[in-house]
Parts: C-alpha cells; sequence; structure tokens
C-alpha cells in the first residue's frame, strides 16, 4: 500500500469531495485502487491537519502516515452521512495526538551532567519533536481528557480546526445542543491551562 502516495507540499489533488466520496464507497467495498487514490487524494489535508497540532514537519509526517494506515484499516467504520474528507479529520486529529504522546513518553529529560556540559542545548527545532509541538494546547488537552474525555474531540475540531458545530455534532455521535455544551465546558476548563504570555 502507498501510503506515501501524493505530494507533501500540502496542495489539494485536485479531486473533488464527491470524488473522494465515492473512492471511498469503492474501496469499502474492497477495491485495492480505489483505496489507492483516496489515500493519494486525502495525504495532502490529512499532513495539513497534522500539521496544526505537531508543526515540526518529521512529526507531522510521521502523524500523517499513522493516520492514513489507520484510514486505509478502518474505512468499512466510516458511516457515510457526512463528507469522508471531515471523517478523515478526526483520525487525523486523533493520530496527531496519538503521536504526541508516544513522543513525549519517549522524550528524556535533558542532564546536562550527563550530555556535554559544555555544549549548548541542541536546537529544539532541528532535534525536538516535542519542542515543536503546541505544548500548552496538547497539555492542556492531556488534563481536560483525564476527568472529561467527552469535551477534548469536539473542543479541538472546533477550536483548532474550525469545523461546523453540525459537522462536529455528526462526527462524534451527539446531538447539536450537547456538542455546544461540550465545547462551552472545555473551553472554560482549557482557559486556565494554557499560557498567556508569547
Amino acid at each position: 500500500m502507498a501510503l506515501d502516495a501524493g505530494r507533501q507540499d500540502g496542495h489539494d489533488s485536485g479531486t473533488t469531495p464527491d470524488e473522494i466520496d465515492e473512492l471511498a464507497r469503492r474501496a469499502q467495498a474492497g477495491d485495492a485502487d480505489a483505496l489507492e487514490a483516496v489515500l493519494a487524494a486525502i495525504r495532502p489535508r490529512t499532513l495539513n491537519v497534522c500539521r496544526g497540532v505537531l508543526p515540526y514537519t518529521p512529526d507531522a509526517e510521521d502523524a500523517c502516515q499513522e493516520a492514513l494506515l489507520n484510514i486505509a484499516t478502518k474505512i468499512g467504520s466510516w458511516g457515510g452521512r457526512g463528507r469522508f474528507t471531515t471523517w478523515t479529520h478526526v483520525v487525523a486529529v486523533n493520530s496527531s495526538r496519538t503521536t504526541y504522546r508516544r513522543m513525549k513518553n519517549q522524550a528524556t529529560a535533558y542532564d546536562p551532567q550527563e550530555h556535554n556540559p559544555l555544549s549548548e542545548r541542541p536546537d529544539p527545532r532541528t532535534t525536538s519533536v516535542i519542542a515543536g509541538t503546541r505544548l500548552d494546547l496538547l497539555e492542556a488537552m492531556e488534563t481536560i481528557e483525564k476527568d472529561h474525555p467527552q469535551y477534548v474531540e469536539p473542543l479541538l475540531l472546533r477550536d483548532v480546526y474550525g469545523l461546523p458545530y453540525d459537522e462536529i455534532a455528526e462526527l462524534v455521535g451527539v446531538p447539536l445542543g450537547t456538542v455546544k455544551a461540550q465545547i462551552h465546558h472545555g473551553r472554560k476548563l482549557a482557559r486556565p491551562l494554557l499560557r498567556g504570555d508569547g
């Protein structure tokens, strides 16, 4: 499966949303060529979604690869009610958060006594995936998720990606009023956790 299909420059493939939906339906029915085509068509958009959470390019590309793999293996779970691209948006958001968690767990604390004490800290733009992330936002979402997991996905979809309330309600499978309430409460919880400086 050519998960690297498509350009990495973030431009759309030229495939219309209707064509993508049709390719996805064919892929659900077992058409391998349609699956390859739909992955190529959605890759630029998926990478852009991942960049919204992980602006350090190699990290965003890792998350994009994970998202494309998840889309390919779970394409049967797309219900076909909304746009396939909207469903993939959620998969990309979740893959970005999973990638962030994995990298955070793998990161080791910098100890100048153990590492070369005469050198400066490594440049985070080239060496640290964690330093290149929207750390305060991701940490806030991790904190909120511990006690209020139902708020995280709607809040990210609305405030980071700007999806309309009705699309979010359809994606998460709850009534519109509930989604609006979840986003409102999520914002109240997130505000004190976000850094106000900078």
